[in-house]
């Protein structure tokens, strides 16, 4: 569905140099800080800035040769985009019935009343989770086989986080060729939702796992300076110094079991393989 292979685009001092692949029937994250490239690579991906640089195939082609039907088959929901504040629910429908010959009128009318969104309530009246729910619906509705969310769920609570979460499983289990490309600064979102993860830190991919391999033989090692300084290293693919000593993560967690009884182990997060990647060295 998705391949970029060293796409390249520079602002200023910012260069990004980006290569991921997103295949079919998958829900694949993508993490990072704030002015990492995220945005940037999304943006690639649409076509609304051109690349300088590198490959990006999108449907099979580059994304500025998409037809008005493979358009159709994305859907979009960018942090920075949206409907005008002064259109409603019911003024939105009509304009999707326009845009889109696949769009579900059907599921899109169930949605809304499913997600207590009024149909004559101006946008500039909703608040930020029924905003969410908005565009998310919308992205859903027109029969898409691939989605791009760039941070769907930032600033809302948990309650309507599941929602649009459960939306999410939803709109990938009608179709098993269909997938996700989805950023998130919420870990246990992507923790719970996607198949793999690309970290990007100053514009390069600088870590890609399958999840169920992330959470199951990552680990975040605590360590004193003396611990650091005699356990073996080999296995350690980051590390970050502490005031206390270091944090070290490694992908082979049952040898650090077994083989360092006295040293704090936990459980990798997200939330700590971002903190140690971002701000610590490469092993």
């Amino acid at each position: 569905m998705i391949r970029m292979t060293k796409a390249q685009k520079k602002y200023g001092d910012f260069q990004l140099n980006c290569s991921l692949d997103v295949p079919a029937g998958s829900i694949t994250g993508l993490i990072g800080g704030n002015g990492s490239g995220k945005s940037t690579t999304f943006k690639l991906l649409l076509g609304l800035i051109s690349a300088e640089g590198g490959e990006i195939k999108i449907l099979g082609k580059n994304p500025n040769k998409l037809s008005a039907n493979d358009r159709e088959k994305i859907g979009v929901v960018m942090t920075d985009t949206g409907f005008s504040d002064y259109l409603n629910v019911k003024e939105i429908r009509q304009i999707l019935k326009s845009l889109y010959s696949t769009f579900d009128e059907e599921l899109f009318n169930s949605l809304c009343i499913r997600f207590d969104l009024p149909e004559e309530k101006k946008i500039l009246d909703f608040s930020t989770g029924m905003k969410a729910k908005l565009k998310t619906i919308v992205a859903v509705t027109h029969d898409a086989n691939l989605l791009i969310l760039d941070e769907v769920t930032a600033g809302l609570d948990v309650i309507v986080r599941n929602e649009i979460l459960d939306l999410l499983r939803e709109y990938m289990e009608k179709n098993e060729e269909r997938n996700i490309l989805i950023s998130s600064h919420i870990s246990s979102d992507l923790e719970n939702l996607c198949d793999d993860i690309y970290m990007i830190k100053n514009g390069e991919i600088v870590f890609y796992e399958e999840v169920d391999e992330l959470l199951g033989q990552y680990a975040v090692l605590k360590l004193s300076e003396e611990q650091y300084a005699q356990i073996e290293k080999e296995y350690i693919l980051f590390y970050k110094k502490e005031p206390y000593g270091y944090l070290c993560l490694t992908n082979q967690k049952q040898y650090y079991l077994d083989n360092y009884p006295d040293v704090v182990i936990e459980k990798s997060t997200i939330d700590e393989l971002m903190i140690v990647i971002n701000r610590g060295e490469e092993s």
